[in-house]
């Protein structure tokens, strides 16, 4: 095998089952394979893997022998279930690490919900995930109960990444003091929204853009682009020179504010908003209105397609380390499709997955 899989499925087989040992039927490497393979495939649920993996016994055989043949989707449900949630975690992360060898150069974090994953006692699962833009890889996720606890799952998801050298972008949410300071100890920078949730400096902030006092240098960049009828504007400026504001807030490495505004003109109609950063790395406007531009492809890139190609909205695992394990299993093939070269869909190579199991085998060695 390959670094990729047989990286991931050696640290499989490396831990300890959750399963009393007399009553294990199927090795955890031989059910987390068929999951794997069979989610590549286009299954949504432990019954459609079970079936998927009847009619391709033959196939899973070149990787384990299956001498007991195919556990009952509520073997691979109770499996999942049991399985330590932070321990997989920590696995995906050393498995990202081995499959990319270059460093992220912007780290996005953002959170997303899993709509049908509560239950009657229980809420549905939330998840913030860390995007690697350039590389277009999921570097690792931090699982929570509602999107209010993004404040106590970022820090852990940073904790567990190398953020060494990186820039790191976070939606309003997670702009908070201790969260910056860690990603300054992690020898990173942040660039972080400023919205309602840190009023003074919101304010403050858009006051110095609105009315720029004289002697304070200020870098513009615009861009103009046109789709569907549709004239967008984007215009960013950003100011180095932020003594005065570091002396009304304690903000750690504070190095520049931004402004970000963008203009929609449709059928004569425009509007006008505007979006409010700070920064801990000094930059061109041209710069950083890039970096907050690619702080969506964890949206566009990532939570749109966990919803339309793997319909995660839809799934309905309910069980906290169920549903969690599968949201790792669904990144962890996110991240392999990414890495297929091509112009084809997500979407389309995931079909080509279920159409060719030659195809299905390279994608899992990554030999492509």
């Amino acid at each position: 095998m390959s670094k990729s899989l047989n990286k991931l499925l050696e640290c499989l087989e490396s831990l300890n089952d959750p399963r009393q040992s007399w009553k294990v039927l199927y090795p955890l490497e031989e059910v987390l394979l068929i999951v794997l393979a069979a989610t590549a495939s286009g299954a949504d649920d432990f019954v459609e893997m079970t079936e998927w993996a009847e009619i391709h016994l033959d196939f899973l055989q070149r990787f384990y022998p299956y001498k007991r043949g195919i556990p009952s989707h509520d073997t691979l449900n109770d499996v999942m279930n049991a399985f330590d949630n932070q321990v997989f975690e920590s696995l995906f992360v050393d498995w990202v690490n081995a499959l990319s060898d270059v460093d992220a150069d912007l780290v996005s974090i953002d959170g997303k919900t899993s709509r049908r994953s509560g239950g009657a006692d229980q809420k549905p699962l939330h998840l913030v995930s860390a995007w690697a833009g350039e590389q277009n890889l999921v570097l690792g996720q931090e699982a929570t109960n509602e999107k209010s606890n993004e404040i106590t799952a970022i820090p852990a998801l940073l904790k567990r990444l190398d953020i060494s050298g990186s820039l790191i972008t976070i939606d309003a949410m997670g702009t908070q003091k201790a969260i910056a300071r860690q990603i300054l100890v992690g020898k990173g920078d942040y660039l972080l929204a400023v919205k309602g949730n840190q009023e003074t400096l919101y304010d403050d902030v858009r006051m110095f853009f609105q009315q720029t006092p004289k002697g304070y240098a200020i870098d513009d960049y615009s861009t103009i682009e046109k789709d569907h009828g549709r004239i967008e504007q984007r215009h960013c400026r950003i100011c180095s020179d932020v003594d005065w504001l570091k002396q009304r807030h304690d903000w750690e490495g504070l190095a520049a504010i931004v402004e970000v505004s963008l203009t929609t003109e449709r059928n004569g109609t425009s509007s006008t908003y505007c979006r409010y950063y700070i920064c801990s790395l000094a930059m061109t406007a041209k710069a950083a209105l890039y970096v907050v531009r690619s702080h969506w492809g964890i949206e566009n890139k990532l939570h749109w397609v966990l919803d339309v190609v793997f319909k995660e909205d839809h799934a309905r695992v309910r069980s906290g380390n169920g549903a969690k394990n599968m949201a790792i299993v669904r990144h962890i093939i996110t991240n392999l499709l990414r890495q297929v070269q091509g112009k084809a869909s997500l979407k389309v190579k995931r079909k080509k997955a279920a159409w060719s199991v030659e195809f299905l085998e390279k994608l899992l060695r990554q030999e492509l």
